[in-house]
């Protein structure tokens, strides 16, 4: 096998060249189709004398427009293969003119998901905001605990320095009175 995982070469088939003829045929070829797109460009309705010609104009308008539309999007090997894809659909090109910019625009998969996304979110936010969440409630009760929990504690801090001034004012008075005496 060779370097790179690559499938090898075909070193025993033979080679199939191009005869110089074949290339000079079909160089004349695409020259005289390039002549004929030109003569009608610049001939317009006084294509007479071609019976090929006469033979188009008697049919409709429209099959005339779609057959040269695929005349010209055809381009490299396409040329030489009649391609009868049903499934293939033309591309049309739109002038600047023709779009329309003012319409509504439609919204990708998941362009339109992001934004149901955001939207949720905000939503979901106010409800929060406004305590009507789960979490919310939840949030607002265990708050209600800590507050009450600090009130306590400082109530308790509150109660100990007063009682402890308390000892220290009694406990000067002791000595004020031992010391009188």
């Amino acid at each position: 096998m060779p370097k790179g995982g690559r499938k090898g070469g075909h070193k025993g088939r033979a080679r199939q060249y191009t005869s110089p003829e074949e290339i000079d045929a079909q160089l004349q070829a695409e020259k005289q189709k390039a002549r004929e797109e030109e003569e009608e460009e610049e001939g317009g309705d006084g294509a007479a004398g071609d019976p090929k010609k006469e033979k188009k104009s008697l049919d409709s308008d429209e099959s005339e427009d779609e057959d040269d539309d695929y005349q010209q999007k055809r381009k490299g090997v396409e040329g030489l293969i009649d391609i009868e894809n049903p499934n293939r659909v033309a591309q049309t090109t739109k002038k600047v003119t023709q779009l329309d910019l003012d319409g509504p625009k439609e919204l990708s998969r998941r362009e339109r998901e992001e934004i149901e996304k955001q939207k949720a979110k905000e939503r979901y936010m106010k409800m929060h905001l406004a305590g009507k969440t789960e979490q919310a409630k939840a949030d607002l009760a265990r708050l209600a605990i800590i507050r009450k929990q600090r009130e306590e504690a400082a109530r308790k801090k509150e109660e100990e320095r007063k009682a402890k001034d308390d000892a220290t004012l009694s406990g000067k008075r002791m000595q004020s009175l031992s010391l009188n005496k």
